[in-house]
């Protein structure tokens, strides 16, 4: 295989480009700097540690690797491609090694400097990853010499005076298993083997890897914002990174479009920073602020600077648009306007970033506001796409496949993770915390999952404000003291048969908390509903699953989610989720092609604009 990146010379960072000349791995996350990377995508040596000795005999300091592989890739697929294993994909336990050299990276004038540093970022990999450097193991910014967590971006700073000898070795070792306690969403575990709505696992080298020049004293990529909207505020919490202490200013200037070169406002904030890490809350106001929505999808491009007391300014740049959701009574309002969300539900599997865009102008062509992105981990380019385009998303946390202490650990880490990326993006308006009580089985019985989900409730609302909260997404919602602990109330609701279909929506719209879905709908002190919350079918459809009923053929199919979409309109029902927008395995139920985004309905079937 060949590099992409044959002198490995640093590249200067820029926004993506959405044109359909697609740009080909650019840094996959919604903050660009203007300094200057490379990615070390591409061939690397690979093997599986089949008896798990890798660390008892140092391969790190040296070992023959049995095939190759391309960066990123999926265990699998490498397993797969390489014969390894007998083709054949792994079960109960997997540990694979991964290696490759590199040259130092030319380093521009402005940053081959005491002030600059190299940093290694992987965009996601896992579940657990080491990664050593020339035999040296490394440690993530975080501190951690074994990163978990497989959905979400982490890093590492060089150290030695930002100096690397000519030529570099880079080892990643990675493990996997079945375990349960992890959050796998619907990837299969020992609890769900593979087969009809549980797939294969998708694990190990699955996003870019890159290597960038950074400031030792700086603005990190993980940035939050929260709009008030009828103040024309935004509150932007950020994150430092300081390694010399002392007086710095954090300068904003915000942008109205992105040629724009006069700012729309800017302001400034003295601080007297530490050695390590804080996050910050900074307010800055927006005069005649535009709102962003899916009609008129409107980003503002903001660009800050940390300035050191000698005037040297580490900037960081990104988009961020200004919204509102709320749920009040039986209503979700978006700006302030009541909003009825078309929705569908999309499982990305280990579609490429090419397909995943064109699914997401698929299902903006059928006249959906809003994709639910079922308990998966996706490439965060996604956020962005719905940004520009005007989607609405709602996201989940993958759950684990057990309810214990542990798996409630490792479910709460992986939400903060996820939070701690996603905060810049308009677009994510939903959070779903568990769905149908995968991970949670033991929801209606057990007071400390209860309380578990409860306090994570109660901390979204506190500290994510910009986000409406799901408990548990299709049924079994927590109820204390008479109290939902869910900002909506969704229901899962699958029947082939349209008269079946409207007399549950009647007993829905009624307050009829049992007999409507496979469980009652809460649990706990009892609920009255009275159309207090919002009321939205979040799963529905699903015609094409095998043995299931309904319609036989692509005209049949389009001519029942009419019907049956109408019926929904005709009661009170602030949203619906069709299931769902592709095939992914044995579930044979999409309506849009997964290799070319074609439809195989008409355009519009799903909104409710032609109802």
């Amino acid at each position: 295989m060949k590099s992409e990146h044959l002198n490995y010379g640093l590249s200067t960072a820029r926004e993506e480009s959405y044109d359909e000349q697609f740009v080909i791995n650019p840094i996959p996350r919604a903050v660009i700097r203007p300094n200057s990377y490379v990615i070390l995508d591409g061939e690397w040596r690979f093997t599986i540690d089949s008896e798990d000795l890798g660390l008892v005999e140092d391969w790190h300091l040296g070992h023959d690797y049995e095939s190759v592989a391309s960066w990123p890739g999926t265990i699998e697929k490498h397993i797969e491609q390489a014969r390894l294993n007998d083709g054949k994909s792994w079960q109960n336990k997997i540990v694979v090694w991964y290696e490759r050299e590199f040259p130092m990276p030319v380093l521009a004038d402005n940053e081959a400097n005491k002030r600059n540093l190299l940093q290694l970022t992987f965009g996601a990999c896992g579940y657990e990853t080491r990664v050593w450097l020339n035999g040296n193991p490394l440690r993530t910014i975080e501190g951690e010499e074994i990163h978990t967590g497989g959905y979400t971006s982490f890093s590492y700073e060089l150290d030695n005076n930002n100096i690397l000898p000519q030529n570099n070795r880079l080892t990643v070792r990675i493990e996997d298993a079945m375990d349960a306690d992890m959050p796998r969403g619907k990837q299969e575990s020992y609890v769900y083997k593979r087969g009809g709505i549980w797939y294969q696992t998708y694990t190990g080298a699955i996003r870019s890897v890159w290597l960038e020049s950074v400031e030792r004293n700086r603005l990190r990529s993980r940035l939050d914002v929260v709009s008030l909207v009828e103040d024309n505020l935004v509150r932007l919490n950020l994150t430092t990174r300081i390694y010399d202490p002392g007086l710095y200013t954090i300068r904003l200037n915000v942008y109205k479009n992105k040629g724009d070169e006069i700012p729309v406002t800017t302001d400034s904030f003295s601080l007297n920073l530490e050695f390590g890490q804080k996050s910050q809350r900074l307010v800055f106001e927006i005069p005649d602020a535009v709102l962003w929505s899916p009609e008129n999808p409107h980003r503002y491009r903001l660009v800050a600077e940390l300035v050191d007391e000698e005037g040297y300014s580490a900037q960081i740049e990104t988009n961020f648009g200004l919204r509102k959701i709320e749920a009040r009574g039986k209503h979700i309002y978006l700006n302030n306007q009541s909003v009825y969300l078309d929705g569908i539900l999309y499982q990305p599997g280990n579609a490429s970033y090419q397909e995943i865009r064109r699914h997401m102008y698929a299902m903006k062509k059928l006249g959906c506001n809003l994709v639910r992105i079922h308990i998966a981990g996706v490439d965060p380019r996604i956020y962005n796409l719905a940004d520009k385009i005007g989607l609405l998303l709602w996201v989940e946390v993958p759950s684990p496949h057990s309810s214990n202490e542990r798996s409630r650990k490792n479910h709460q880490a992986e939400l903060l993770r996820m939070l701690a990326l996603i905060g810049t993006h308009p677009s994510v308006v939903i959070w779903s915390l568990y769905n149908e009580d995968w991970g949670a089985q033991d929801i209606a019985t057990n007071p400390e999952t209860q309380n578990y989900i409860i306090g994570l409730y109660h901390f979204m609302q506190i500290a994510y404000p910009q986000y409406l909260v799901v408990d548990n997404d299709g049924w079994q919602h927590i109820s204390y003291l008479g109290r939902l602990k869910s900002d909506l109330l969704t229901v899962h609701i699958y029947t082939p048969d349209l008269h079946n279909w409207a007399k549950r929506l009647e007993d829905l719209q009624a307050g009829q908390m049992e007999g409507v879905a496979a469980f009652p709908l809460t649990v706990g002190d009892p609920f009255f509903f009275r159309k207090q919350v919002p009321l939205i079918i979040s799963e529905w459809g699903g015609f094409g699953f095998a043995d299931y009923g309904g319609p036989t053929d692509q005209d049949d199919r389009a001519s029942q989610i009419a019907l049956f979409k109408k019926e929904l309109r005709r009661h009170a029902i602030a949203g619906d989720v069709y299931t769902q927008a592709t095939n992914i395995e044995d579930e044979r139920n999409g309506i849009i092609d997964f290799t070319t985004g074609a439809l195989k309905v008409p355009e519009g079937l799903l909104g409710s604009s032609n109802i």
